[in-house]
């Protein structure tokens, strides 16, 4: 659809840009597929379920992966619901923390846009870092069954080249990134087609070619208790078994983040959203079933002497094949295609980043904010790209010295991003409950009651995954979440007493009035 400007026909989002007070810098040319594909490819199925599945395994097995993912699925709908009515009244690349200035309030707006803001843009930075070391660890996994697995003489890869291989994936994203849009929408639809068949195909070759495999009622009411972290609660080890499918469902902000390059951003900005979230909730449900079928022993598959040095779904792959054919070729095979979906997945992850340097260093919220909202002549945020692979490559420097520091500063990547999701919401049917107004997508009358629904969970999930994992707890076993989000709010909180209160008024707009 198009809007007329006076003589000038513009497309909807552009025009609604246009209204909220912005230039079109970016090039406009992402279809509602392409939209789709980016949050589709960063929530990435085949990326969250294989990186975390041990947890799964070791917190409730089966059926905390097969009914977490369910329920964690259902309630994320609902955080992508609310999203998405934001996103269709303002569909700008800043997202999160321009709706939360717009949604709280005159008096408000600057501080509740700092603080969703940063929690955003280190959430996401903490996302990619994530990704990308995961694959690294992942190339690593491959590269010892290539040659022979822990009890054959594999070479195990230090952490000095995990490190080395994590900063070869962020190089060649980065180059990536730089390219013009068209390319990136090409790669986008790539990595979205990926997902969705490789899921498939796993899902279904995995659990064929084993000659051993679980029953369906193993499957659907097994529950693992024995965890060996002296946790003997069932419900405590379920909450804990969910982080896997949380995790998984994150990201899909980045729908909202390249509004300002999508078609029709107020209508589709809102449908990248939800259908990346939904068809996620099914393909991801599919390959956990699928996948745990080939299950038939989870504290082999947990054992760190097994050949894949305990990495569970490397060992279910390679054994499966390996006790078919001979040989765990097949199994690395199948590997590689889930490092190929991680790889488009941290690809996406570093352009949705990008656009969130951009839209929030346009506002002047960042140091040198001028250096890192330049556009160049591909209309690509070429600083912003770098930089948010030089932040993600220092974060990643953090497991040189500690595993504790590493997870810790991690931890974010799920808490903190769905801080940022929450608070728009949360102003949303709050100080904005009367005055909001609502865009083409829009939940009706549902609108608060969805919302609110929202915040509980995230508010649920913030308390749940900042519980102890592990008793005794010691420095070593210690839950580091909280301290780590705590650390995040105290510094963003006293950053914004201190100092950008005085000069941060929230989004400033660059059309003339």
């Amino acid at each position: 659809m198009l809007a007329s400007n006076g003589d000038v026909l513009l497309d909807t989002g552009h025009s609604r840009l246009n209204e909220l007070g912005y230039k079109q810098e970016l090039k406009r040319d992402l279809s509602v597929f392409s939209n789709f594909a980016f949050s589709f490819s960063i929530i990435s199925v085949l990326t969250g379920i294989t990186t975390l599945y041990n947890n799964g395994l070791n917190f409730g097995g089966p059926v905390s992966l097969v009914y977490g993912w369910l329920i964690a699925g259902v309630f994320t709908m609902c955080v992508g619901l609310s999203m998405a009515e934001i996103c269709s009244s303002y569909p700008t690349s800043g997202g999160l923390y321009y709706w939360s200035a717009k949604l709280a309030g005159p008096s408000w707006a600057p501080f509740a846009s700092w603080m969703t803001g940063w929690f955003n843009i280190v959430g996401q930075w903490a996302v990619t870092t994530s990704i990308d070391y995961s694959l690294a660890q992942l190339i690593q996994v491959i590269v010892l069954l290539s040659t022979g697995g822990i009890n054959n003489g594999g070479y195990e890869a230090s952490k000095y080249v995990v490190i080395i291989f994590h900063g070869g994936i962020l190089l060649v994203h980065a180059i990536m990134n730089s390219l013009p849009i068209s390319w990136l929408s090409f790669f986008g639809q790539f990595a979205a087609a990926w997902n969705f068949l490789g899921v498939f195909l796993l899902t279904f070759l995995v659990p064929l070619v084993a000659t051993e495999r679980a029953s369906p009622e193993f499957v659907f009411t097994h529950f693992n208790a024995d965890n060996g972290e002296g946790i003997n609660s069932k419900l405590y080890i379920f909450v804990l078994g969910l982080l896997m499918s949380q995790y998984t469902l994150t990201g899909y902000d980045a729908s909202a983040h390249m509004t300002e390059e999508t078609i029709e951003a107020d209508k589709n900005g809102p449908r990248g959203i939800i259908s990346s979230i939904g068809i996620s909730i099914v393909v991801g449900w599919c390959y956990i079933v699928g996948i745990t079928f080939a299950v038939t022993n989870i504290p082999n598959l947990l054992d760190k002497n097994n050949d894949s040095g305990g990495y569970a779904i490397a060992e279910i792959f390679y054994q499966a094949f390996k006790s078919r054919y001979g040989n765990g070729v097949g199994g690395i095979m199948c590997l590689g295609v889930v490092a190929v979906a991680i790889f488009f997945c941290g690809m996406s992850s570093v352009t949705s980043n990008s656009r969130m340097v951009y839209a929030f260093s346009r506002d002047g919220a960042m140091p040198l904010s001028s250096t890192w909202h330049k556009v160049n002549g591909n209309e690509v945020p070429i600083n912003a790209v770098w930089l948010s692979a030089l932040i993600s490559f220092c974060m990643a420097l953090t497991s040189l010295g500690s595993t504790v520091a590493f997870n810790a500063m991690v931890s974010i990547a799920t808490i903190g991003l769905y801080i940022a999701y929450a608070l728009p919401i949360f102003f949303r049917v709050t100080l904005a409950r009367r005055s909001f107004v609502p865009g083409p997508f829009n939940l009706g009358s549902y609108g608060i009651f969805v919302g609110w629904v929202a915040v509980l969970w995230v508010t649920t999930i913030s308390v749940l995954f900042s519980l102890p994992v592990e008793y005794p707890i010691t420095n070593e076993t210690l839950n580091y979440t909280p301290v780590a989000v705590g650390c995040m709010l105290i510094v963003t909180i006293s950053t914004w007493i201190l100092n950008a209160q005085h000069w941060f008024k929230g989004p400033v707009t660059n059309i003339p009035t």
